[in-house]
Formats: C-alpha cells, structure tokens, sequence
C-alpha cells in the first residue's frame, strides 16, 4: 500500500483493513469532539462500521473516485486526510479531515494537507483542489487559509448537523497558483 513520508513525524498511508481498530478507537476517543462539527460520527458505533468504511475508500481507490489515508503521527493515527472525490472532468480534487482531539495543536493537519496537496497536482495531475468547511469552524477553516487557498464563496445550509443546518465556505487553490507558493 501506498505510504508517503511529510516529515519525520508524519506519514501518510492509504487506509486498509489493518488499520480498523486504530482507526474506530481514535474515532471512539473524539467522538464528542469530532461530532460537533461532522454528522458521520453518529454511525460509527463498532469497530465493524469503520471496517465497511475502509472497504468502500479501498473500492473508491481503485475506482479512481477517491484517495483516503491514514494521518500517522509517530507512528500512530492520528486522523484522517482524504480526496474525499475527484471530478475528472474539471480535474478538481476535493480534500476532506479530521484530526484526533489529542493531537490537535502541533500543526500536523496543516503539514498534511501541503503534502497531499502537493500529491495531488504533481502526481494526480490536478488542476485545483477545494476544501469546504463549515463557516463556523475556525480550526478546520485555518488549514486552507494557512496554506493560501482563496476562499471562494459560501454554500448557505448546505449540510444538516443532527438538528441544525451549517454552512460551508469553500476554498480553492489552482495549480499554478500552488506552483507559485511552493
């Protein structure tokens, strides 16, 4: 499986089947955390749900539909950090996250995302990859504004969060605005 070195703490690996313990409990640990901001920690309830999750993103892999890794940190997941879908159409690649609460505040998300950003448009041949978050997150919205994305508009109640809607702000970074930065 496909693993790629970010630094000397970080890595990141495609999901497989070996990781399902990890990643469940690192899921069951933040679970109140992570469900303030995500609706899909409501159905994770065992260990047998991350394994259906992990089937699917190995299906969506390859398909071509989607690239979902395993954040390791010390050699220990610490998340989750994913081409949620690809538009081959458009070549757009759209990333989603999340990040364990213990391990929050060491800048590994943001280290993560320039190099799967960085996999996209060399590798992947992308020509922009987006990441949405929603408008009140300050934390997830501060990766893609760290990183240089524009922030292109916001999608008003586009997400229902167990009893209220959310907006997203949608960001956009282009490839050779990317090839500048870096």
């Amino acid at each position: 499986m496909f693993t790629y070195k970010v630094d000397d703490d970080i890595s990141l690996k495609l999901v497989d089947h070996r990781d399902a313990d990890a990643i469940f409990e690192l899921t069951d640990k933040s679970r109140d955390y992570l469900k303030v901001w995500l609706p899909w920690p409501a159905f994770i309830k065992e260990v047998d749900d991350t394994k259906a999750f992990i089937k699917s993103s190995m299906q969506n892999y390859v398909d071509n539909k989607g690239m979902v890794t395993a954040i390791l940190f010390k050699g220990e997941v610490a998340g989750i950090l994913s081409f949620n879908s690809f538009d081959w159409s458009t070549r757009v690649g759209h990333i989603g996250y999340f990040l364990g609460e213990e391990f929050q505040g060491n800048g590994i998300m943001t280290r993560a995302v320039r190099a799967l950003m960085d996999i996209g448009f060399s590798e992947l041949n992308l020509n922009k990859i987006e990441i949405r978050a929603a408008s009140k997150n300050v934390k997830s919205r501060k990766i893609p504004e760290t990183l240089g994305f524009i922030e292109e508009g916001t999608l008003r109640q586009v997400e229902w969060l167990y009893d209220h809607y959310v907006d997203h702000v949608v960001y956009g970074m282009l490839k050779d605005e990317w090839m500048e930065l870096n």
